[in-house]
């Protein structure tokens, strides 16, 4: 094992000093989706001593043309991507610690795991949600690494607190355009390229190498053979309620109330509930027999109705596959639960 890291040591701006800091180091991947199966994968590799991985969703057929951590019988068992993942980079390298968290960030529990994290890698497809990464690491002084994908386009942009404009200031930049892989498709060569820019990122972070940072917001077109970047740098705006002169973190207090959320391009509606609740699933098993067809992991519970599939985690959070109208979502949920 003595020579596993040889040729990354060879590099000389890591080399083994930099080594031995990547083994000290904790990295929290915020989705372990197409991006985040690539990063951590890398990031494993690399010999990062400690990754977090966070995933409220669970293995499907149809993640298995990207998302390269996962295998057919993740997907049969229905196995939440957190868990899938957390034991595929065991499997890669031992010597690390690998933990998965299967819930969502805006669950109370996710601020409790930012200790001694030195970098967060956004691998979402969530504006919601980087904005709520954003917060929190201008709050905490966290660097993050934002990056998305759709079709055959990537982008991705390194953001340090105190030191660079954050996602807000960059609104007028960084769109929601709408696409998503579930619309519009993607190929796989589009999320490895914005991995690599996101590892490389934080590689260098985490070896104590800041002036190699790259300074703009990059983005790339696979097929079309494009590749641009913008200079960013005098972008920060001292209003910004983010990361400005002072600051309220709006997206720390969001949605405290049940949530319900149109999955987009999914055709599924997910219900979050106020405060996580702890369900038996052997209990919850035996009740959603009498709807449908149950399948049943130490993780959720999956119930085939005639139209729909009720998928419901430990947590108490609920997807309704097949619909996409809150209202009938809700009806659902209360049949079933309520």
């Amino acid at each position: 094992m003595s020579n596993r890291y040889s040729r990354q040591q060879l590099f000389r701006p890591i080399g083994e000093k930099g080594q031995e800091m990547l083994k000290q180091k904790h990295v929290l991947i915020v989705g372990v989706g197409a991006l985040g199966s690539a990063s951590a994968e890398a990031l494993a590799r690399a010999g990062v001593g400690k990754l977090t991985l966070v995933d409220r969703d669970y293995v499907e057929w149809s993640n298995l043309q990207r998302q390269q951590l996962y295998t057919e019988q993740d997907a049969e068992e229905k196995l939440p991507k957190a868990i899938a993942a957390q034991n595929r980079l065991q499997a890669i390298n031992s010597s690390i610690e690998v933990k998965g968290y299967v819930f969502d960030a805006f669950s109370e529990p996710f601020a409790e795991l930012l200790k001694d994290v030195d970098v967060i890698l956004d691998a979402t497809d969530n504006f919601d949600v980087r904005y709520l990464i954003n917060d929190l690491s201008q709050k905490y002084c966290i660097p993050w690494i934002y990056g998305s994908c759709v079709g055959s386009y990537g982008a991705t942009y390194t953001i340090f607190p105190g030191k660079t404009p954050c996602l807000r200031c960059l609104q007028k930049v960084i769109t929601n355009t709408g696409l998503t892989c579930d619309t519009v498709g993607i190929i796989s060569p589009a999320v490895q390229i914005t991995a690599a820019y996101q590892v490389a990122e934080a590689l260098k972070i985490l070896v104590g190498d800041e002036e190699a940072l790259r300074k703009t917001y990059l983005f790339f077109d696979v097929w079309k053979n494009q590749h641009y970047e913008i200079d960013v740098e005098k972008m920060q705006n001292e209003d910004c309620p983010s990361c400005g002169m002072h600051p309220t973190f709006p997206f720390l207090s969001y949605e405290s109330q049940t949530k319900l959320e149109v999955l987009c391009g999914r055709d599924a509606v997910q219900i979050r509930p106020a405060s996580p609740v702890a369900y038996s699933l052997d209990e919850l098993s035996k009740r959603l027999k009498t709807f449908g067809k149950v399948q049943k992991n130490p993780f959720l519970i999956s119930c085939q109705m005639e139209n729909v599939r009720v998928v419901i985690f430990k947590d108490g959070r609920v997807m309704i596959h097949g619909i996409q109208e809150i209202e009938k979502a809700k009806s659902i949920y209360y049949r079933l639960l309520g």
